[in-house]
């Protein structure tokens, strides 16, 4: 089964193609980086050349996964439209995948773990997930300080992809794994578990998941 999966919730996103094979393992063909935040004008053509380069047509996809975030208002709009839109004319399933999730997995300890991912304005997104064979249940996500996350732990690990913030909590005692970038080879890999487990969502029903309000939403809150 061919899958094409997408990540644009940073700054640096990438599209990749990969195989779902049997054994609920992903075989990745290749990852494509989407750089410079740009991604409404990258997307579209750069999946284009991928399929092309492999001698696939769009018609060749039988899956989507996709990153629903958290992440970039913005880019997570593009991404998700753009697969939304593939998805309904193909009439394929879409798996979605939280960047949260894919951290939790991605540092390869079982049980309860926090994964932890940068928001900007001295805030982090923090998911508190289960984790049993290479697969993550997500308890709770939220955004929070970075400071009363480090007053929350309750004694779990803390997964993150981000250094400064590894440092931060490892100086307060914070038991700390630093994980690679998620990118979205991982998003494929989970995206095909959950399309076998047929945990997948309809063109429609596709949602960002933002964690944190809109800029707009806080303004039209605060007037009413």
């Amino acid at each position: 089964m061919l899958i094409l999966a997408a990540d644009t919730s940073g700054k640096q996103g990438s599209i990749a193609l990969a195989h779902g094979l049997n054994n609920g393992k992903s075989d990745v063909i290749e990852v494509v980086p989407l750089t410079g935040g740009t991604f409404s004008a990258q997307l579209v053509p750069q999946v284009a050349a991928l399929l092309s380069k492999h001698d696939f047509k769009k018609q060749d996809i039988d899956a989507f996964a996709v990153a629903s975030g958290p992440g970039s208002f913005t880019g997570l709009r593009v991404g998700l439209a753009a697969i939304k839109g593939l998805a309904e004319i193909l009439e394929k399933p879409i798996a979605t995948v939280s960047m949260l999730e894919a951290v939790a997995t991605a540092g390869g300890m079982q049980g309860r773990v926090f994964a932890v991912l940068d928001a900007g304005r001295r805030e982090v997104y923090a998911g508190r997930y289960q984790v049993a064979a290479d697969r993550a249940r997500m308890i709770d996500e939220r955004l929070i300080t970075l400071e009363a996350l480090a007053t929350s732990v309750d004694g779990l690990t803390l997964m993150t992809p981000e250094k400064s913030i590894a440092e931060t909590l490892a100086a307060k005692g914070i038991s700390v794994v630093e994980v690679p970038v998620q990118q979205s080879d991982a998003i494929a890999s989970l995206g095909w578990k959950k399309i076998l487990a047929g945990e997948t969502v309809s063109p429609e029903a596709l949602e960002a998941n933002y964690i944190r309000r809109t800029d707009a939403e806080i303004f039209s809150k605060s007037r009413s």
